[in-house]
């Protein structure tokens, strides 16, 4: 046989395996079968096909590439038997394999010394006699704690010439899961990631997408959640879901980033200075307009929260213009709070005092002329005590939590910041129905939005013109002028224009 033929062979025969597997693959998984990143993290809704893409490559890698010892996971193991096991097996079957299987083990091995293990994470004893592992899928990743993760992740060290890669496929549950911090929302260039739904499985037959797409009559919120894979919350939000998710969707930017810089003398600060900073903890939605009145309203970092948060209002609109979100110290915050509201035009600032009231204190040494003053009767001397700051107690909780679904079940478009929007969703009723964050996630920017649609009485509605500045006029002019009649000097004041002062 010539070398031209045995090559023209090769590439028939290559040609006809491609089609093959391209036969059996969806389009949206297929460039997928190639990618070598350690991480690569199918994230997807119900009937997907994420799985069967999953284990369509552990099998395509265990008949090519030899030696391989692959491990697939799930929580709980006596879930493995009828779900990953009996579909492996049936997916060996479909490319004649050639494979031998232990059925009492729950072990696929390959003509070429490739074996698949089985193990559930609280099975531990058996997973500590797993060793040599080049390859993992985890199935239901959504299931597993992060720690769960690690400690697959550190077993992933079998010796072999060929790229090691755990492949994670999961529905997602809560925008607050350790799988959406830690693969999709800070880049790694070891991580990739696929996102897809029932439209992208070209295998799905016509009565499993009516069963699909039922939901989206039935349960909206359901269907957005787990029919197209868009992260939700474990719980019931008290704001509407369906609502919040779609206003996520509008992944509405801010038109800058940054922070204020300063000069502080000790007393005041001086040469405040806006500077652009794309990892800045300031993000403006919409920027300061003149005579508008703006409020602000402040949640510092106290017991369940890890950040200082400022939301600033149009008081016009209740919608929401900027966010300041930051993990600090408490006179940074402040500082930054000064600056902020003297930016928005002087705007009214209520901090909540709960935790602490330093923040409140510095805004006042700062001499900042409009902080929300509360009023309290005294127990001893039921005088009228009046203080600075936001107090939340359980007569005020209730109330500024109630006034803000309402602003946003009538309006969820006042609503601009991603953050925010996601803790809404994780903002969920408790066994005893109060308004609580979901375990794990926070309410920084939910309480500080709270507090601001409630201090919106205590300043305007109302946007004040700016008086338009004079024009310069000359020494000959105001000698003209002093020396005119008073019907004169409105002639004059008309064509020169008004005076500076």
């Amino acid at each position: 046989m010539s070398r031209t033929k045995q090559i023209s062979d090769e590439l028939t025969e290559l040609a006809v395996w491609f089609n093959a597997l391209h036969g059996r693959c969806n389009d949206a998984f297929f460039p997928l079968m190639w990618d070598e990143h350690r991480y690569l993290v199918l994230k997807g809704g119900g009937g997907s096909g994420k799985s069967i893409f999953a284990g369509q490559k552990v099998i395509e890698r265990c008949i090519d590439e030899p030696g391989h010892r692959m491990l697939v996971c799930r929580k709980v193991a006596k879930t493995l038997r009828d779900s990953c096991f009996a579909q492996l097996i049936g997916q060996c079957s479909e490319v004649d394999a050639g494979v031998k299987v232990n059925r009492s083990d729950m072990v696929i091995t390959f003509p070429n010394g490739s074996t698949i293990l089985f193990a559930g994470l609280d099975d531990v004893e058996k997973l500590k006699s797993i060793y040599n592992v080049t390859g993992i899928w985890i199935e239901e990743a959504s299931e597993l704690l992060e720690s769960d993760f690690n400690q697959l992740d550190i077993r992933l060290r079998g010796q072999t010439e060929h790229y090691k890669q755990i492949i994670l496929s999961f529905n997602p549950i809560s925008i607050n899961h350790w799988l959406k911090r830690r693969f999709f929302d800070h880049p790694d260039e070891r991580v990739q990631t696929s996102e897809t739904t029932y439209k992208d499985n070209r295998f799905l037959d016509a009565e499993a997408i009516r069963v699909l797409e039922a939901y989206r009559d039935t349960d909206e919120y359901y269907y957005t959640v787990y029919c197209l894979g868009q992260w939700g919350t474990t719980g019931r939000s008290v704001f509407n879901g369906k609502d919040v998710q779609r206003r996520i969707n509008d992944n509405i930017q801010p038109i800058k980033r940054g922070w204020f810089t300063y000069t502080d003398t000790g007393t005041e600060l001086q040469d405040v200075k806006w500077e652009d900073d794309p990892n800045g903890v300031i993000s403006i939605y919409a920027d300061r307009i003149d005579g508008v009145p703006y409020v602000i309203g402040g949640d510092t970092a106290g017991e369940g929260s890890d950040s200082f948060v400022g939301q600033v209002l149009d008081n016009r609109t209740g919608v929401q213009v900027a966010v300041l979100r930051q993990q600090t110290d408490e006179d940074l915050y402040a500082k930054q709070m000064f600056c902020l509201g003297n930016y928005y035009n002087t705007a009214l600032i209520g901090i909540e005092t709960n935790f602490s009231t330093f923040p409140v204190r510095e805004l006042e040494r700062l001499k900042y002329p409009k902080q929300y003053v509360r009023e309290t009767v005294d127990d001893y001397t039921h005088s009228v005590k009046r203080s600075f700051g936001f107090q939340t107690n359980s007569k005020t909780r209730p109330v500024i939590i109630s006034e803000l679904i309402k602003a946003c079940r009538e309006d969820i478009d006042i609503v601009c910041d991603r953050t925010t929007l996601e803790e809404m969703l994780t903002f969920v009723r408790d066994e005893n129905y109060k308004p609580v964050a979901e375990e794990g996630a926070h309410d920084d920017c939910v309480m500080s939005l709270a507090i601001a649609h409630y201090i919106r009485p205590h300043q305007s509605y109302l946007q004040t013109v700016p008086e338009e500045p004079g024009k310069k006029w000359s020494p000959s002019m105001w000698e003209d002028y002093r020396a005119a009649s008073p019907r004169e000097r409105q002639i004059l004041i008309e064509k020169w224009g008004k005076p500076a002062k």
